[in-house]
């Protein structure tokens, strides 16, 4: 009886999002037919509103289901991802008022516009755009591989064929998804953002707290029995700064982050939604603990081992269904899935404007204004389903390694965006060859590492071995490519002798 208790409340509270998100085409009313009013809601969230919407694009399936996952597999190393978010908003303050100035003074949606206009190159902001949408891919994946876990978990006790009745499930929720942000763009995936984020923190701090008034000593005996995860082996320290530094450069530099600070009303909102961002990040250490915590709680690591087989996924759903009543975790695995769906929505709008804007446009298709919302509307409805193919990638216990692909490949773009608005004399021709080499030499480390180094038969890490250790590809890419952007810019400039400088609208 307990497990349909549980599926009720989950459902009630899921027609409860599924209805905020439709209704939300109605909130700041604007004409949906623009694709600045679908794709950044009219640039007219508030503080609160905008820090919920970006903490969206925080609390995902990563923060929930793979980074504890990783906790639980492999240890120490995975706890990156809290000063990586304090590190990440450090450079949102920097570089995302300023985006969001330039963007409403020029008129710009996208990243790929800002560079066509810094560069006078569409070409280069096509390539910037097909990278970031390429990046976006795996990370949407990683939202999928979340919603399912939650629905395994669900589905398991009830018996029968779990894997298709998840598997349906999940088809269904995302055709949901895609009818509200069809038809409410990102005031809808902002509102329900809300209610997401809510439902969170409350089951982070219900989780944590019973955790530890029932099972005292839970944090010692899990350390007792993993006396490695308390410490951080000597093999991976240069993994571990790599991992936060890069991942911090990285996330602002995804469309969908840039998408939830342009839709801010001013430079100065962006200012203080981004200053109250680091709150998400005590959520997240809480959530990194699980994956050691439940080697501490007897009921949920048993059910991790005998009913998931070890399945690293199912680490935060098995803690929560073990430690609370049947209500609860029905409400709470609703917060979990609604965590992957709503940053899913939002990263599949991203690349809909991306290739919208900076793909379609750019070769020579000039659309009137409504045509080219309906066109995003639609690749927003591939993209959704294109990044189903990714879940099979990557085993759901490794499944951190996807959002840590996309981040090898949007770190490409850093000279293009980041070193775009800040330096004077930047040459497209340098940043081009810096991307190429970047890309390259990415997919050959990350090649190397999985199926040469490792072995494995298929992807499960993003670092490389070194000769200081282990290192985050990302990192090892973005070098080379930064190097080749200063060598080309000094051949450049030796040869022209007048560098090209920033336009003066930038």
């Amino acid at each position: 009886m307990s497990d349909y208790v549980e599926i009720a409340v989950f459902l009630v509270f899921f027609v409860i999002f599924v209805a905020v998100g439709f209704l939300a085409k109605n909130f700041r009313k604007g004409n949906l037919n623009q694709l600045p009013e679908w794709a950044l809601g009219g640039r007219r969230l508030g503080t609160f509103l905008v820090w919920f919407l970006v903490g969206a694009d925080l609390y995902t399936a990563y923060t929930f289901i793979a980074v504890p996952s990783s906790m639980y597999a492999v240890g120490s190393i995975y706890f990156f991802a809290v000063p990586y978010v304090s590190l990440a908003f450090a450079i949102a303050m920097i570089t995302m008022p300023k985006l969001w100035t330039l963007s409403k003074k020029n008129g710009y949606v996208t990243a790929g516009d800002f560079v066509s206009d810094r560069f006078n190159s569409n070409a280069l902001a096509m390539i910037i755009a097909l990278t970031g949408i390429v990046a976006e891919l795996p990370y949407i994946a990683l939202q999928i591989v979340g919603m399912r876990a939650i629905l395994t978990g669900m589905l398991t006790p009830l018996g029968g064929n779990v894997n298709l009745a998840s598997n349906i499930a999940l088809v269904l929720a995302i055709i949901v998804l895609i009818a509200f942000t069809y038809t409410s763009g990102l005031r809808g995936t902002s509102l329900t953002a809300v209610m997401k984020d809510i439902i969170i923190f409350t089951t982070v701090i219900v989780v944590i707290v019973t955790v530890f008034v029932a099972y005292h000593s839970a944090l010692h005996e899990a350390f007792t029995i993993k006396p490695v995860y308390a410490d951080l082996p000597p093999k991976f320290y240069n993994a571990y700064w790599t991992l936060f530094i890069m991942s911090a450069a990285a996330l602002y530099l995804y469309q969908h982050a840039i998408n939830g600070s342009l839709s801010s009303m001013s430079a100065q909102k962006l200012r203080l939604s981004t200053a109250l961002l680091p709150i998400y990040g005590i959520g997240l250490a809480f959530l990194a603990l699980f994956g050691v915590i439940i080697y501490g709680v007897p009921a949920a690591y048993h059910m991790l081992n005998i009913t998931y087989h070890n399945n690293g996924a199912m680490v935060v759903p098995t803690l929560i269904a073990s430690v609370t009543p049947s209500w609860f975790t029905g409400f709470a695995f609703l917060g979990i899935f609604i965590g992957g769906l709503v940053p899913a929505a939002i990263m599949s709008m991203s690349q809909a404007t991306l290739l919208t804007r900076n793909v379609i446009r750019y070769l020579g298709r000039e659309l009137e204004e409504k045509r080219e919302t309906f066109i995003a509307k639609l690749s927003m409805v591939f993209f959704q389903l294109l990044a189903l193919a990714f879940v099979f990638i990557v085993p759901e216990t490794y499944s951190i390694s996807l959002q840590l692909i996309g981040g090898i490949i949007i770190l490409q773009t850093l000279p293009a965006v980041f070193l775009g608005m800040y330096v004077k004399h930047l040459e497209k021709y340098a940043v081009v060859s810096g991307w190429l080499a970047g890309i390259v030499s990415g997919i050959y480390f990350e090649v190397y590492s999985n199926f040469v180094y490792f072995k494995y038969n298929i992807i499960k890490t993003t670092l490389m071995p070194s000769s200081m250790g282990f290192i985050f590809v990302g990192f090892t890419a973005l070098l080379i490519n930064l190097v080749v952007v200063a060598v080309v810019e000094v051949i450049v400039y030796a040869l022209h002798r007048q560098p090209k400088t920033m336009p003066e609208n930038i």
